[in-house]
């Protein structure tokens, strides 16, 4: 079934909410911005605003000295997936003063008819690792699959992540649930509505939350320090080891 891609480039105005309730409760939102994007026409902004929105290769899976597409058809194809020339939409943060940090990395693969044919959903934690999760997801954009990387010093990687990703048209809705038996511990959710990256949207968007990846950043580590401050345990963090074509 052909789904309904965007316009690209866009700007997505979100909300990021995260609620944890094992073994402590503790929740907390804040609003940035994102990039929806075509891998094949990634934006470059006028000189005097480069600095607000670039975009590199070496953010992401893969090769840094390959382009996003070629490092992206390499893990497919690492994983059995074949898919050659059909558009890829990616919803990234891009480097602004030349920081970024990218909590989450969505990657939309679809075929020449406009049909969807995966989803990749790349994750970073804050020290510095990656990991890919290479989805097959329903009509609602769900999928299920086990958690396999470390990304919170105060979770393990049991448990299963519930995700729904589906492709935004003018919003987006996504959210991650990491399921265990009886009980769901963690809740991220990432909403908003979709706008076309004119030099007006990206001037409002940078004016209104300036530096919007290392906010990111800021938030995760203060919430983190709050809860070692409540003296929650904290796992120790297992050797990464890296997936074949993405680090």
């Amino acid at each position: 079934m052909a789904v309904s891609a965007p316009i690209t480039p866009s700007i997505v105005h979100t909300a990021i909410r995260h609620v944890r309730t094992e073994p402590t409760r503790n929740e907390f939102e804040y609003r940035s911005y994102s990039w929806l994007v075509d891998v094949d026409e990634l934006p470059v902004l006028p000189r005097g605003l480069r600095a607000l929105a670039t975009f590199d290769a070496g953010d992401h899976l893969g090769d840094p000295d390959l382009s996003i597409r070629d490092n992206l058809e390499a893990y497919l194809a690492a994983n059995g997936v074949g898919f050659s020339g059909g558009r890829i939409l990616m919803l990234t943060n891009a480097r602004v003063f030349g920081h970024v940090f990218n909590p989450l990395s969505v990657f939309w693969c679809l075929n020449g008819d406009g049909t969807q044919q995966c989803v990749v959903a790349e994750v970073h934690n804050t020290y510095g690792e990656r990991h890919c999760y290479l989805l097959e997801t329903d009509l609602r954009g769900a999928a299920r699959t086990p958690k396999r990387f470390y990304v919170s010093p105060f979770n393990d990687v049991d448990g299963e992540y519930r995700m729904r990703l589906p492709l935004p048209d003018s919003s987006l809705h996504l959210s991650i649930v990491l399921a265990r038996e009886g009980q769901a511990p963690f809740v991220a959710t990432m909403s908003g509505d979709v706008v076309p990256a004119t030099t007006r949207h990206v001037i409002r968007s940078a004016l209104a939350i300036p530096l919007a990846p290392l906010r990111a950043a800021v938030q995760i580590r203060y919430q983190g320090i709050k809860l070692w401050a409540k003296r929650l345990p904290i796992v120790p963090r297992p050797h990464h080891q890296p997936q074949e074509a993405v680090q």
